[in-house]
């Protein structure tokens, strides 16, 4: 047998080794996963990022597109990452063909329709999200059958019905994400079967009912379990806390009822609890105040009564969150409670809690969230901590001025001392925090003197309410401004100020001193006002904010006079206009360009000294309904333009109407009568009936009522002479008996 050289045969393996290169690149199984995922672009109708568009060519091996991950031994397809890609589309049948698929991730793009049942071809499947997409109708029971899946988010997303029970087939499970859907009905049994879960999120659906025993009695593993926002009552089932392993559970905003198992101390793993706005009662287990690994409590807005204890928190050394708020406690603040230095936030508000706030509040120096408000807490203000961004001392007995120490918050944005009894001055220093501030309460105290100067200059304020006390000064910027029931004065049309009070929507200035004109330049100001708002499809609420997992609208009890009522808000829609200035002391015209404040709702200059309105100019506008008669009061009106507007039924007659020509109603279809040669029908005039009775016939009127009260006393002595003389009438007395 004849040698071979070492470097033929090292020639020879290296072109072999080519050929096997080629051949793999180029192999049949390769090029099928290529023309699945090609078939997956066509059904791409948007690629703003051109990706798919650019990356995604023939061109190159499919083991190198973007999203792309090939198995190092067999080099088919084993993953595929779509995400945030900002992609909308559907996902063809033909994906289920990718049979070597474990990894497959779409979430965070606008994939849309029906899932098509062919993916349960992909048994190899591991890791499934479709999370934050725009799926919707029932969620398909054939999810049941990825045998080796061990993650499924199906989170933000438009799912309906109920949560297939098939899930509890799933044996290999460890995480469940279904938040944000519109699943109803309870949480299958079933669930109970997924022995490996350790994550269950299903936050903000539309479950209800009980939460069934069984479905925790095998989930010895599971950590998390969110199930925020639901609609699921009952009691907490005692296998709950069977689950020794939870770090997470939160069952907050449902209509749980009952009491707390005393059993939730076994969880003693647990670092975040959340049961708030509930409708829980009894006592609050001691139990849980000894889970020393807890960084958030939230136990707020339950039914829940009793005591607070004095060593309550000597077991928390790392709390930073803690809500017993709405919670119904008793008792003064105890003193264990200063020994968690981490705490961040802390809700007390609305209890019934006495006595002072310790000076030992100034341990909690990473403090960014205090409220105790509506309370029975006494004593001189509460020394803030220096990292406060929302200060609530509101409704309670507290007395003494502000301190100077308020001004060293840097970083304040809510202020909020009202319904108290503090009185002195707003400190100068105050004006300094204006470009942090967002809101101020300083309502119904004993604040006299004059507000910052520097209020004006650069302001950040979005609401600031100090009325019912005894406060002068200069006007800061602010979506809200109420100043009513004070001692203001002067004039407010100032040339000399500056400031643009665009956003303004709400201005009450009444029950004051103020005087002159009527101020033009602050009006031409209100763009919010004079601008045209659309009607929204959904409602929306002027200074609303989410704080920590809690909702707040900053206008809470605001009230305003309209149509000669005190009306008292718990929110305002961003819609409500107001521009209250009565009683005061204003002189002179009304503006015309108050006729320019388009959304305005509220108007209000009643109580002052204002003259004769001349002219009324409200055309191309908005307006809707009739025209009301009491116009025809205004003596001195000279002009009135109503033209291009939506008003209807007919002009009032009289008075100065009787010298309006058809300019002033041009471009309403609903109106009639004169000077219009559209003439009303017998339902239009029934509106005026009765002030045309009231003017036209009059004499007529006092005419009946003369008629009828002369025959009324006639049949009176008639029936009375009967009575007398014969002695209780049968036949009058059924008569009677019977109107």
């Amino acid at each position: 047998m004849a040698k071979i050289g070492f470097l033929p045969l090292l020639m020879f393996a290296l072109l072999f080794a080519t050929f096997a290169a080629i051949f793999s690149l180029n192999s049949p199984n390769l090029t099928f996963d290529q023309s699945v995922l090609l078939v997956l672009k066509s059904r791409i109708s948007h690629d703003p990022h051109n990706l798919l568009t650019i990356n995604w060519s023939t061109s190159t091996s499919v083991c190198n597109w973007i999203g792309i991950t090939c198995g190092s031994k067999h080099q088919r397809v084993v993953a595929l990452n779509l995400s945030s890609m900002d992609l909308t589309g559907t996902i063809p049948s033909e994906l289920g063909s990718l049979s070597f698929l474990e990894w497959l991730d779409i979430h965070h793009n606008s994939f849309h329709d029906s899932l098509p049942i062919e993916l349960t071809n992909l048994h190899r499947l591991k890791y499934l999200n479709f999370g934050n997409n725009s799926f919707n109708g029932e969620m398909p029971s054939w999810f049941g059958y990825f045998a080796k899946l061990q993650s499924l988010y199906m989170y933000g997303n438009n799912f309906t019905g109920v949560i297939p029970s098939t899930l509890g087939n799933l044996s290999k499970l460890e995480k469940l994400i279904l938040h944000n859907n519109d699943f109803k009905g309870e949480i299958p049994i079933t669930i109970g079967n997924l022995s490996n879960l350790k994550w269950l999120y299903l936050d903000d659906n539309n479950l209800s009912g009980h939460l069934q025993s069984g479905v925790f009695d095998n989930l010895s593993k599971l950590q998390v379990l969110s199930l925020t926002r639901n609609q699921i009552s009952g009691r907490i089932p005692n296998s709950l806390f069977k689950c020794k392993e939870l770090t997470y559970l939160s069952l907050y905003n449902n209509s749980m009822e009952k009491i707390v198992p005393i059993e939730i101390g076994n969880l003693t793993m647990l670092q975040y609890l959340y049961l708030s706005y509930n409708h829980l009662k009894g006592s609050i287990p001691s139990s849980i105040f000894n889970i020393s690994s807890l960084l958030h409590i939230g136990l707020g807005s339950n039914n829940f009564f009793g005591y607070v204890w004095s060593n309550m928190f000597d077991c928390l050394p790392q709390l930073s969150y803690l809500d017993l708020g709405e919670c119904q406690l008793s008792g003064r603040i105890p003193m264990s409670l200063f020994k968690c230095k981490e705490l961040q936030v802390l809700f007390l508000y609305d209890n019934r809690l006495e006595g002072s706030v310790p000076s030992e509040i100034t341990n909690l120096t990473s403090l960014v969230h205090f409220s105790i408000g509506r309370n029975n807490i006494s004593g001189q203000f509460p020394n803030p901590t220096p990292l406060l961004h929302w200060y609530d001392v509101s409704e309670n007995n507290l007395v003494g001025e502000i301190p100077s120490s308020i001004c060293n918050l840097s970083s304040i944005m809510g202020l909020y001392l009202l319904m108290n009894s503090f009185n002195g001055t707003i400190p100068e220093c105050l004006g300094n925090l204006s470009s942090s501030l967002l809101y101020i309460e300083l309502q119904k105290n004993n604040f006299h003197g004059k507000l910052p100067k520097n209020f004006a200059k650069g302001c950040t304020l979005q609401s600031i309410r100090i009325n019912n006390n005894q406060l002068e000064g200069s006007l800061p910027r602010s979506l809200v401004l109420i100043l009513r029931s004070n001692r203001f004065y002067g004039q407010v049309n100032n040339p000399d100020v500056k400031v643009s009070f665009s956003r303004l929507r709400c201005i009450d200035l009444s029950h004051n001193n103020f005087s002159g004109y009527l101020p033009v330049n602050f009006f031409e100001n209100l763009h919010a006002i004079r601008e045209w708002h659309e009607k929204k499809s959904k409602p929306e609420y002027m200074i609303y904010t989410v704080l920590n997992g809690k909702q707040y609208y900053f206008v809470e009890g605001l009230s305003f006079t309209a149509k000669g009522l005190e009306m008292e808000f718990q929110s305002l829609l961003t819609s409500w206009m107001v521009l209250d200035f009565s009683s005061n002391q204003f002189l002179g015209e009304i503006p015309k360009i108050l006729g320019e404040l388009h959304s305005l709702i509220v108007l209000n200059l009643s109580h002052n000294s204002l003259t004769e309105l001349e002219s009324l100019d409200l055309s191309s506008n908005k307006l809707q309904g009739r025209i009301p008669i009491e116009l025809t009061n205004i003596e001195f009106l000279e002009v009135l333009n109503l033209s291009q507007n939506d008003l209807k039924g007919p002009i009032p007659q009289g008075k100065q109407f009787d010298t309006f020509t058809n300019d002033s109603y041009i471009g309403n279809l609903g109106l009639c009568g004169l000077p219009l040669s559209k003439s009303c029908n017998h339902n239009d005039e029934d509106t005026l009936d009765k002030f045309d009775r009231d003017n036209d016939d009059e004499l007529n009127w006092k005419f009946s009522i003369l008629i009828g009260y002369g025959c009324g006393l006639v049949l009176g002595l008639i029936m009375g002479y009967i009575v007398i003389t014969v002695r209780n009438p049968w036949w009058l007395t059924r008569i009677i008996e019977r109107v």
